[in-house]
């Protein structure tokens, strides 16, 4: 397990680390082997001291058999994923699969449940975070409470996976009563500051960390541009989601109508998502073709900001390409394949 995490940090990214550490597997089978020792050690200590009679010998054989064929089990389970743990498909996969659990929580409540920010509307006081780094969480039952009990619209700034600093604010408050005391502390607590994003409530997170897997893989010191080639595919599949979305109200009582929440900017996530792999792969003409195959797909994408994102990133990514290609042929062959042609 310990190779699989150095492994997992020096070939893929240490932003993966977290994903490879939950892995229910290896938990499980530790919580099988821990739990299998304690029940021999009681087993053993009630047979020395006499405890059971016949039907209990008979009783604990049966449980010592179970517990024996559980153990083998759980081991060859195991044995067959520590094969896979830090192995850069199986990292990828557990990017790609935490991404499109963030991204589709985001498409199903593209407001965390809130209301839309009405860009005419006066947003109010901003309150500001006592804290450097990034927001985690956002407890939005607790900050909806707030609001009713202040008869007040909170327009959330900064949304789960932002930087913050002590100049930054968290949101802006709007009361009705302008005399109504702030409690400021208390929504301050509403939000999970710390020095880390995590993927639950950030799909931005998991594409930034999918990309630093390209870009290791597209430099110099490594030299596999196949792995990058793997991530633009991912990215396709990543997204290819807004394709499959359904519009959803959410059930009244759980509407936090007293809550404003910005939605995710398609044009930012393409930026984090293409930009790194067009700028280091920019003189590799197989990832260059692959990426503006990627752009020709997602430009059929049923949604016009996945489209026109597109179209100005495959003009990037020939940009870019353009300047680090020195070969004629490879340049004409790339732009053959670039929207914009």
């Amino acid at each position: 397990m310990i190779s699989a995490f150095a492994a997992a940090s020096n070939t893929a990214t240490p932003r993966s680390f977290k994903l490879i550490i939950a892995d229910d597997v290896s938990q499980n089978a530790l919580s099988v082997f821990i739990g299998s020792f304690i029940f021999s050690i009681v087993a053993l200590v009630a047979l020395k001291n006499g405890y059971y009679g016949r039907a209990g010998y008979f009783t604990l054989f049966i449980f010592t058999l179970l517990f024996f064929s559980l153990v083998i089990l759980t081991f060859l389970r195991w044995v067959e994923r520590i094969s896979k743990l830090g192995r850069m498909g199986h990292t990828i996969q557990l990017v790609e699969d935490a991404t499109t659990n963030a991204i589709q929580n985001r498409l199903e409540s593209p407001t965390l449940n809130g209301i839309a920010v009405h860009p005419s509307k006066s947003k109010g006081e901003a309150l500001y975070s006592d804290l450097t780094g990034y927001v985690q969480q956002i407890n939005m039952s607790e900050l909806q409470k707030i609001a009713k009990k202040m008869d007040a619209v909170f327009t959330i700034n900064a949304i789960p996976g932002k930087l913050v600093s002590i100049n930054q604010p968290l949101l802006f408050i709007a009361l009705k009563n302008k005399e109504e005391k702030i409690d400021y502390n208390t929504i301050k607590n509403a939000f999970t500051v710390g020095n880390m994003r995590y993927f639950d409530q950030d799909p931005r997170f998991g594409l930034i960390t999918l990309t630093e897997i390209a870009s290791r893989a597209l430099s110099p010191a490594v030299n596999d541009p196949g792995t990058a080639i793997q991530i633009i595919s991912s990215h396709i599949r990543l997204f290819s989601l807004w394709n499959s979305v359904k519009e959803t109200i959410p059930v009244k009582e759980d509407l936090f109508d007293r809550i404003a929440v910005p939605q995710l900017e398609l044009s930012d996530l393409f930026e984090d998502a293409f930009r790194p792999i067009a700028r280091d792969g920019a003189s590799n003409i197989e990832v260059m073709i692959r990426l503006q195959k990627c752009f020709q797909i997602l430009s059929k994408n049923s949604n016009t900001a996945i489209q026109k994102s597109s179209f100005y990133n495959s003009k990037q990514a020939f940009e870019r390409a353009k300047m680090e290609m020195k070969l004629e042929a490879d340049i004409l062959l790339l732009k053959e394949n670039c929207l914009f042609v």
